[in-house]
């Protein structure tokens, strides 16, 4: 969305200019002792400090929440896709990426969560969840073992199916409940949770999160550090990649 947005301010830009009746070009010619950033972020419509220096000399890097743009100095090109350091195998613009989806997290507190973890967990995940997703149901099956792990996992909700749909009401049944915990191993195991009564859920907000994160399914699940993990995984299968993202240590409870 982004993306387009940006591509429909370039091209707004141009159109004002080519009405006109000039011939000049789109863009004046740059002063080489003016900040770039500041033409940019006039150009796109954007704040300055979205916007940053890329890798790559000439080119900048324009986000907007969870998305990423490249536009060149000049503001003739705009570039959409990730940029690769192919020496280091590292993907730069979603390390870009990890960083704003760790301020978004951030702001996710615990008691908007469901928490299983052991008393001293080594690494913490915050699991997008739908109460009738299989996968969903299949990671928590294994819920014990992720906690022996020493892995802590925080639940949010996020009905696939979106708001007022009967994944929706599950998920506002199970956060009613008087033992949230019981309830959600109940749900995934197919059981009909009765409302006993209502309460204020962060359902709406948790789901709104999860788009503004990217999410491409359930479980969607997050590092402490931003990092994206799509799908599921076993609890081995989920130690080993934490460990390979060097999560350790960088966990404590938000």
């Amino acid at each position: 969305m982004f993306a387009s947005a940006a591509v429909g301010a370039l091209l707004i830009s141009a159109a004002r200019v080519n009405a006109a009746g000039s011939s000049a070009p789109a863009n004046p010619p740059a002063d080489p002792n003016a900040d770039p950033r500041i033409a940019i972020a006039k150009r796109l419509g954007t704040n300055v400090e979205e916007i940053h220096p890329s890798a790559i000399p000439g080119l900048y890097e324009v986000t907007h929440g969870t998305e990423v743009l490249y536009i060149t100095g000049d503001r003739h090109y705009l570039i959409s896709g990730d940029l690769y350091d192919i020496d280091r195998k590292v993907n730069l613009t979603d390390q870009r990426r990890a960083v704003a989806r760790a301020v978004l997290l951030g702001k996710l507190s615990d008691d908007q969560a469901i928490i299983f973890g052991p008393p001293n967990p080594q690494y913490t995940i915050t699991v997008f969840t739908d109460v009738d997703c299989q996968y969903c149901r299949k990671l928590h099956s294994q819920i014990t073992e992720y906690n022996k792990l020493g892995i802590r996992v925080r639940y949010v909700f996020f009905p696939r199916s979106g708001p007022n749909t009967s994944s929706w009401h599950k998920a506002e049944a199970v956060w009613c409940s008087a033992n949230r915990q019981d309830a959600l191993t109940r749900a995934k195991l197919g059981q009909d949770i009765p409302v006993k009564q209502q309460c204020q859920t962060p359902v709406a907000k948790t789901y709104e999160l999860g788009q503004e994160l990217g999410m491409h399914g359930t479980p969607g699940i997050f590092t402490s550090r931003g990092d994206y993990i799509a799908g599921y995984m076993s609890p081995t299968e989920m130690l080993d990649k934490l460990k390979g993202m060097g999560e350790g240590g960088a966990t404590a409870k938000n």
